[in-house]
């Protein structure tokens, strides 16, 4: 006879799917779509500002600062797109 006799019953609760992601209701998160076009619009004046006007220091910082702040906006605009389930 094995010392443990106690068994666990199988588990009747039913697991809610409502509570399986939360979504903040930020800015970025309820328009992710045009997030991501303004994000890419700045990597886009980024990269225009380094090949047309990137002699200057300050130019050359404007255009690092949009290329950086487009890229992360773009990112995180296609993190918070909605994810599409494939139902087979």
């Amino acid at each position: 006879m094995p010392a443990n006799k106690h068994k666990r019953k199988a588990s009747t609760h039913v697991k809610s799917k409502t509570t399986s992601k939360a979504r903040s209701s930020g800015l970025i998160t309820s328009h992710p779509k045009a997030f991501a076009v303004i994000g890419l619009l700045f990597v886009v004046l980024g990269i225009s500002l380094l090949v047309f006007k990137g002699q200057s220091d300050a130019m050359f910082g404007l255009a690092m600062l949009a290329l950086v702040g487009g890229v992360a906006t773009t990112i995180y605009a296609k993190f918070s797109l909605p994810q599409k389930t494939q139902h087979k």
